[in-house]
């Protein structure tokens, strides 16, 4: 009941522009994907004991993530669901 009201709570572009500016989204999902490939990096590294190896994971998943991450916005960009 909660999740119902908070997916049925409808906003405006003038809500969500007040809210939180676009380049305020943009840093922090940046900043996101830093903190997430240092992650990757010291995963990497700790399993393959090579700076190398673990260097080339984290560079792909980096970029991997990030286009995965555009086209799953650009999807629910597409749905109308909760809004």
């Amino acid at each position: 009941m909660v999740l119902y009201k908070l997916a049925s709570k409808k906003t405006t572009y003038e809500d969500d522009r007040v809210s939180e500016k676009p380049i305020r989204s943009i840093a922090k999902a940046i900043s996101w994907r830093v903190v997430g490939t240092i992650d990757t990096l010291i995963v990497s590294y700790i399993l393959t004991n090579e700076i190398a190896v673990a260097t080339s994971i984290a560079s792909i998943d980096f970029i991997t993530k990030m286009i995965l991450y555009f086209f799953h916005e650009r999807i629910w960009n597409s749905i109308k669901w909760a809004r």
